[in-house]
C-alpha cells in the first residue's frame, strides 16, 4: 500500500510539472506514439527530415552516441509534438528539452510552427539522453528539420538549452568527447567553460599495512584528452553556424 502511495504521489508531481512547464512554454503537448516507424508519419510530401547523433553518457559513466530523428510535416499541421519513446515515465526532463526546444525555435530563431507537427524519434539506447544534457542537440535537430537544411555529421554537440536561446552546462563533457571522436566527428560542441574539465586523482601511500589517500583535482584540456577539436558555443545560432551544411 505504501508503494502504491508513493507512485502515485510520484506521477501526480509528474503531471503538475507537465502543466506548469506547459503554461510557460504555450499550449504546445507532448503526445507519446508508438509507431513501428514513426518516421512514416502523415504526409511524406509535405514532410521534411533531420537527424543528428547524440553523445551522453551511460549508467557505467561510459561516453555513448545515439541518434536523434526529427520530422517536421507542414502544411496540415495543428502544431503538436509527438514523441516516440518507450519508457515514458523516465523521460519528465527529456520532455522538458524538447518543449525547450521547439520553444526555442519559434521565439529565437523565429520559425512559424502553427502549422508543423513535430515527430521526435530517439533510438539505440534511448535511456541515456534522459535529462538536460540533449537539449542543445533537440533543439538543433528541431531548427534543421523545420528548415529543411542538413547538418554536418562531422560536428556534435553537448550542452542544456535554455528559452532563451542559451547553451548551458551539463556532466560527462570528457565522455562524450571521446565518444563523439570513436563516431567520427571531428569537430565538438561545449557550453561555455566546458573546454576544459576538472577531474579528480587521488595520491596514495601505504605506510605500514594503512593505506592513506589524499584527494587532488586537475583541469584537463578536453581536445587534447580525447583527440577532437573542441569548441566553445554559446547560444543555438552560433551552434547552428557549425551544425548546419
Amino acid at each position: 500500500m505504501k508503494r502504491f502511495i508513493g507512485v502515485m504521489f510520484l506521477l501526480i508531481l509528474f503531471f503538475i510539472n507537465a502543466f506548469f512547464l506547459g503554461t510557460m512554454m504555450g499550449n504546445t503537448n507532448v503526445i507519446y506514439v508508438y509507431a513501428d516507424d514513426p518516421l512514416v508519419y502523415g504526409d511524406l510530401e509535405a514532410a521534411s527530415f533531420a537527424s543528428i547523433l547524440v553523445p551522453a553518457v551511460d549508467e557505467s559513466d561510459n561516453g555513448v552516441v545515439t541518434l536523434l530523428s526529427v520530422q517536421a510535416i507542414n502544411g496540415a499541421g495543428t502544431g503538436k509534438i509527438l514523441v516516440n519513446i518507450d519508457r515514458i515515465f523516465f523521460w519528465g526532463d527529456t520532455q522538458d528539452s524538447i518543449r525547450t526546444a521547439h520553444y526555442v525555435a519559434e521565439n529565437v530563431r523565429g520559425l512559424d510552427l502553427s502549422n508543423i507537427d513535430l515527430v521526435y524519434t530517439i533510438t539505440a539506447n534511448a535511456s541515456v539522453i534522459e535529462g538536460p544534457s540533449a537539449g542543445a542537440a533537440l533543439a538543433a535537430a528541431t531548427i534543421t528539420a523545420v528548415e529543411n537544411r542538413t547538418i554536418n555529421k562531422t560536428v556534435m554537440i553537448t550542452g542544456a538549452i535554455s528559452s532563451d536561446g542559451s547553451i548551458t552546462q551539463v556532466g560527462g563533457v570528457l565522455a562524450k568527447a571521446n565518444a563523439s571522436k570513436q563516431q567520427g566527428a571531428e569537430l565538438f560542441l561545449v557550453p561555455p567553460g566546458q573546454s576544459t574539465e576538472k577531474q579528480e586523482r587521488l595520491d596514495c601511500n601505504w605506510v605500514g599495512w594503512v593505506e592513506y589517500c589524499d584527494v587532488r583535482y586537475e583541469t584537463i584540456n578536453v581536445s587534447q584528452e580525447a583527440g577532437i577539436e573542441v569548441k566553445e558555443v554559446k547560444n543555438i545560432n552560433e551552434a547552428l553556424n557549425y551544425l548546419l551544411l
